[in-house]
């Protein structure tokens, strides 16, 4: 088998770890894919370390040298598409092995994949999935049409202020105060019946369901360090709702 630079293998497994991280991939995921990669290479003593916000992979090469790469992760975003093609590569990699520069035009190539929906779609079903989310609070139909338009303004609210401020503590408060304060105007004209109902569905928008997925399943996986850390930002951002919800309830 031909034998490539060390250095442009890690450059490799660095850049697919940032492109399953950056998507929403699970640590212990990116940690089996970087490994799988590094070993198709014919790299050995492969050790990797992944957590929320950065990798760590550290190999040994023909040359029995140590060599280590560090990436420090500052976005995340959830477009399991491309975590998805990230692992389909891996896996090709290990049947069918590609050049460092091969596999790092893929990896552009996975980058560049286009959502299938924009923004304001996005954005719609959003609105529609709050606005469901009464009726499995046990509300009322007339509970619907509150909840869609406060947790779909609310999300967009979310977006505009975290763009803004790069503090997602702070979007997240702002966007539930401002349900919050839907929910209670909405309720004072007469529309929609239970005003806790109509805010529990408005804010599901910004509950972190996949963080929260994500961390038991690093915890049940052995990854306590990533496990505990995605917890500890899921807690934050229920903390965040809290207190913009209760700000609305306590001076309104």
């Amino acid at each position: 088998m031909e034998s490539y630079p060390v250095a442009d293998i890690l450059d490799v497994c660095v850049e697919a770890g940032q492109v399953m991280l950056e998507n929403g991939a699970e640590t212990y995921r990116v940690e089996d894919t970087l490994y799988r990669i590094a070993k198709s290479y014919d790299l050995v003593y492969i050790n990797v370390f992944v957590v929320p916000t950065a990798l760590i992979l550290t190999v040994q090469g023909k040359d029995k040298q140590d060599h280590t790469e560090l990436l420090r992760m500052t976005e995340r975003q959830t477009n399991l598409e491309k975590v998805s093609k990230v692992n389909e590569l891996s896996r090709h990699l290990t049947q069918n092995l590609l050049s460092p520069d091969e596999v790092k035009e893929k990896l552009r190539e996975i980058k560049q994949t286009p959502r299938n929906f924009n923004q304001w779609q996005r954005n719609l079903a959003i609105a529609c999935a709050c606005g469901c989310f009464p009726l499995l609070f046990e509300g009322t139909y007339e509970d619907m049409l509150p909840s869609f338009v406060a947790g779909g303004l609310g999300h967009v609210l979310f977006d505009i202020v975290n763009r803004w401020t790069n503090v997602s503590f702070f979007a997240e408060m702002v966007a539930a105060f401002f349900i919050g304060l839907c929910a209670v105007f909405f309720t004072s004209l007469g529309i929609g019946n239970d005003i806790n109902t109509i805010i529990i569905g408005s804010v599901m928008c910004l509950v972190p369901g996949m963080a929260i997925t994500n961390s038991f399943r690093d915890l049940m996986a052995g990854h306590l360090l990533a496990g505990v850390a995605v917890v500890a930002k899921a807690l934050l951002t229920a903390g965040a709702i809290g207190i913009g919800i209760a700000m609305v309830l306590t001076f309104l």
